[in-house]
């Protein structure tokens, strides 16, 4: 036995439902009007480029990967907190990369996507949080997810799902180095996670065999990248909901660690006149001080990931959208976020992973004192985006992407969970 046919085992019987089936559309809907709308970048026209240059329709695996890295440009795609892997872009695009060739009917195209959730975050939530300081946990957590999928799309028995997943974990890598220049290895990460994936279960669709204990054994994930692994977090509580249940959904474009200073920044926002603020302090965890301390971004994609950025442009602008991380905006909030201090603290410390919260305070210049308080911030399981408002987030992508016919789109992704057919992506129509 090993852990990872345990997780096959656990994965596959568990039992679906039509609630289920119509999360994982809305999660469907989420990763693909990312994708589209991360066509219009600059990393994602040089994804594209690559994909036409390697005849990316003719690879399911190389399909996988531009899919995977066009949606985690933007910053917009999913994230399950306690695991802190992204599962959409890596799981959506592997189903959507063999969905044409396997010709799946739209309700077992969900039944792969809630399993390569499953596996991803069930695999994020074991590796530990020593793991996340110098790897991408959705680089290296992902591909187990991609490959549970594909597996599932496949057919593959038991036996060949493991050697699948074994195959795709000894692909795992992804390492946070790139934030340092704001280099584009972040989208890379979550287009070889799909593609991994993608191409180990093929393999073991034709018996290409993968080692079993890819997790445990002595020279496995846990052992090479590990410190602090929590292997029985792997199995924890097989009766619970779908992991996709548990993941949160973004409504700002940013790095997630940023989302609940900019909840709580908002809320002051409209109580304040910016100009009047003297001091800024944001109480947060410690993970979101490792990535997203960034008091002088240098470019739109720093900027997502600076909580002095993100907490100084909703108290001044009121709103986070596409636009507040240009060159202009950058500028226009500096003197606000050298007035910004951070601090890792409790309860924020010891709630994270499970929860990502925030308190920002404001002292402004008559001395008066404001703070508001966010254990948990919009998108999460518990202030949830409701289905209206998961189509008017997907709207607006796929017009941001130049999609035609945006709500056809919708509606056709969304009839998956009710036995509507995996509709043909544009992804390459830039």
């Amino acid at each position: 036995m090993s852990l990872t046919r345990d997780l096959v085992r656990l994965i596959r019987s568990k039992e679906i439902n039509q609630r289920d089936l119509d999360a994982a559309a809305l999660f469907t809907l989420d990763a693909v009007a990312n994708a589209l709308a991360g066509r219009r970048t600059e990393p994602g026209k040089k994804l594209l480029a690559l994909s036409e240059r390697l005849n990316a329709s003719a690879d399911p695996g190389r399909m996988a990967l531009l899919q995977g890295g066009l949606t985690h440009i933007l910053e917009m795609d999913d994230l399950h907190r306690a695991s802190v892997v992204h599962p959409g872009c890596v799981v959506v695009p592997a189903v959507f990369a063999l969905a044409a060739e396997t010709g799946v009917a739209g309700i077992e195209f969900l039944r792969a996507v809630l399993q390569g959730f499953e596996a991803t975050c069930r695999v994020g939530m074991a590796v530990g949080q020593e793991h996340y300081r110098i790897w991408h946990s959705t680089a290296t957590c992902g591909p187990f997810g991609s490959a549970m999928a594909a597996s599932c799309l496949l057919e593959l028995d038991e036996d060949a799902c493991v050697d699948a997943l074994g195959n795709a974990g000894t692909q795992a890598a992804g390492l946070w180095q790139f934030l340092d220049t704001g280099a584009m290895s972040k989208h890379l990460h979550a287009g070889r996670g799909a593609e991994a994936g993608v191409v180990a279960a093929e393999l073991a669709d034709l018996g290409f065999s993968g080692p079993p204990q890819i997790l445990e054994g002595q020279r496995g994930l846990f052992a090479g990248a590990c410190p602090d692994a929590n292997p029985a977090a792997l199995l924890a509580g097989p009766g619970q909901p779908w992991q996709l249940h548990e993941t949160s959904i973004k409504p700002w474009p940013s790095c997630r660690h940023t989302h609940p200073a900019i909840d709580a920044a908002l809320e002051l926002s409209a109580r304040i006149a910016p100009a009047l603020i003297d001091t800024i302090t944001v109480e947060t965890y410690q993970a979101a001080l490792d990535i997203c301390d960034r008091p002088v971004p240098d470019s739109v994609y720093e900027a997502k990931f600076s909580l002095q950025h993100c907490v100084a442009a909703a108290l001044n602008m009121g709103r986070i959208d596409f636009k507040v991380f240009e060159k202009q905006p950058r500028s226009e909030m500096a003197d606000c976020r050298g007035r910004v201090t951070l601090r890792a603290s409790d309860p924020y410390l010891s709630a994270y992973p499970k929860d990502w919260g925030a308190a920002v305070t404001l002292t402004m210049t008559d001395g008066v004192r404001l703070s508001a308080v966010r254990h948990h911030c919009k998108g999460d399981p518990e202030d949830c985006l409701s289905p209206d408002e998961m189509r008017a987030k997907a709207r607006m992508l796929l017009e941001f992407g130049d999609v035609g016919e945006p709500e056809k789109l919708i509606d056709d992704i969304l009839a998956m969970a009710h036995g509507g057919p995996p509709p043909v992506l544009p992804i390459l129509t830039a």
